[in-house]
This record gives C-alpha cells, structure tokens and sequence, in this order.
C-alpha cells in the first residue's frame, strides 16, 4: 500500500448533552431546555475530522453490542471510515459521555469509559503500517495499546501524534515513541506539575521539559490565540483566525484530524499548524463536536483567504 493513511486508535462514545439555565447544586433539581445524542468520543472526532478533509482514515476502536453501539457504527459507516478494526462487544456497554451544558456555555462531563476500557494491545497487533501513514492516539484508552501501536509504527518509521488527554502519567517508554505531542494549556501544566499559565515564553518553557528525544515536536493548542510549536531550537507562535466562538467541544480533535491530514500531504509545520487552526476555528462557530467538522472545501476556502490576506 503506497498511498499514506491516518489510523486512529481511539475512544467511541455516544454524546448525551443536556442544556441547561446554570448547572445544578448538589442535592438540586434544576429544569434542561433540551438534549442530544451526538456521536463523540476522542478517537471517533479525529477520525472523523481527518475523513473529512479527505484523508484515508482507519479507526482502531470497540462498541457494545447495543443501541448506541449499532447508531455509533451507522454514523462511522456513513463517513466512510474503515471500521474492520472497531470490534463490538456483548455484555458491555458502549461508551457514554454525559455532558450538561449551561446557558454561559461551561460544560461538565461525566464520561463512562465502556467498551473502550476493553481495548488491548492485542486490538493493535496485526495492524498493517506502513512509513507514508500518520499514527494517531489519546488517552482514553489503553497506554499499553498505544505503545504496541505506537512502537509499530516507529519501526517502519512512520508519524505518530499523541494527545494526551484526559492528561494522565505516561506509562514507561511511550513518550519517546510520539513524533507529534499535542495537547493544550491545562493537559501542559497537569503532566508538568506545574502551575497553568499563559504566558507564551512561560508555556514554551515548560513545554521544553516535556521533550523526551531529539527532533520530537510539541504543539500547544492555546484556543482562540492559536497554537506554539517546539522542536529542538525551534519554536514559534501561529495565531488562529479571529471568530466568534459558539461551542468549543471538539475544537481539539478538529485540530488533530486537520493536523494529521496537513501532514500526510507534506505541508510545511507552519504551513500545516495554520491549516490545523483554520479547521478548529470553523469547528468552534458550531454547536456539537461530530456535527462542527468542516468538509475539506470550506476549510481550502478559508485557509486561501488567509494566506492571499
């Protein structure tokens, strides 16, 4: 297989989002205006973002046999993904994410791991790689299955992209596997230990303790301001388009499914960092994560507006 593709390993869930006047206090009833079942979860929006703009995409992942399970894969079948490697499961539920939004637009999330919690390194075994593909993961998954996964791909000498998020330690030996770390401010001072600035030298700063191998990058996603980019002397600051943010959820793994699309076409880092920016702006303009993900066509649009500007 010549061509390169974009394999996702990665979590599915089924969004469940209530909106409400304000979120409730402990013990409080309080009246939603209205909920959504929307197809989520880290590694599904990645993918789904990457398909999107056109790339070949592989997701590596497990349903329940259930209804949310049977709407997730119609959803996935319908953006033409190649599910061969999402499995389904019997007596386990797929996963869930209970998310209450309120009128100022702050989110809580309560996310039950499911089906995904089943996902070994064994899922990840017999995958074929080769070095034209781009390798993707997050932490809602196993850390064992994304380093076999992870190790694979490195050996063949393809790219791999971490977002490490919810941020949780790193198991023994999977950061120096990670071509691409990207995460934002909050996941930066979590895994750091350190206090959440910022401050753009402050967070550069940081980011450089992070640096496990030489020539690994590091992407810093600092939502309407853009995105920092490290790699050994390197680093600079890539502003994001100015819009009128609707609903954030998803903006980060538009940003990852974009970014791993601009480098499989070979663009330029600052090339493909702007383009990645572009792809999340678009996403923030729009209520849901799944449903906010450009096409490939609004996405060229604007990223030529910006560049002829």
């Amino acid at each position: 297989m010549s061509h390169s593709r974009i394999i996702v390993l990665g979590s599915i869930n089924m969004d469940v989002v209530v909106t409400a006047p304000r979120h409730p206090q402990l013990g409080e009833t309080v009246f939603g205006d209205d909920f959504h079942f929307v197809p989520g979860g880290k590694g599904s929006n990645q993918a789904v973002a990457a398909k999107r703009l056109g790339a070949d995409v592989m997701l590596i992942g497990r349903l329940g046999r259930d209804a949310f399970g049977t709407s997730l894969q119609a959803f996935l079948q319908s953006e033409a993904i190649d599910m061969r490697s999402v499995t389904s499961e019997e007596n386990v539920a797929t996963g869930t994410a209970l998310i209450t939004v309120s009128h100022t637009s702050e989110n809580t999330i309560v996310v039950i791991s499911g089906a995904n919690a089943r996902l070994t390194d064994a899922d990840v075994s017999t995958i074929e790689i080769t070095q034209d593909d781009i390798v993707i993961s997050q932490f809602e998954v196993s850390q064992k299955a994304i380093y076999k996964l992870f190790q694979r791909a490195r050996a063949v000498g393809a790219t791999t992209i971490l977002n490490p998020a919810p941020a949780v330690a790193f198991i023994d030996g999977l950061l120096p596997l990670v071509s691409f770390l990207v995460l934002n401010e909050t996941e930066l001072a979590l895994l750091t230990q350190t206090p959440r600035t910022d401050d753009i030298d402050g967070l550069l700063r940081t980011a450089r303790s992070l640096q496990a191998v030489s020539h690994q990058s590091i992407v810093i996603t600092i939502g309407a301001r853009g995105a920092l980019y490290l790699k050994d002397d390197e680093a600079y600051h890539i502003p994001s388009p100015i819009v009128e943010a609707v609903d954030t959820t998803g903006a980060g793994d538009c940003f990852v499914g974009a970014l791993a699309v601009a480098l499989s076409e070979k663009k330029q880092i600052d090339a493909a960092l702007a383009f990645a920016n572009c792809a999340a702006s678009i996403s923030v303009q729009r209520l849901g994560a799944a449903p906010s993900l450009p096409k490939r066509q609004e996405l060229d649009d604007l990223f030529r507006q910006r560049l002829d500007g």
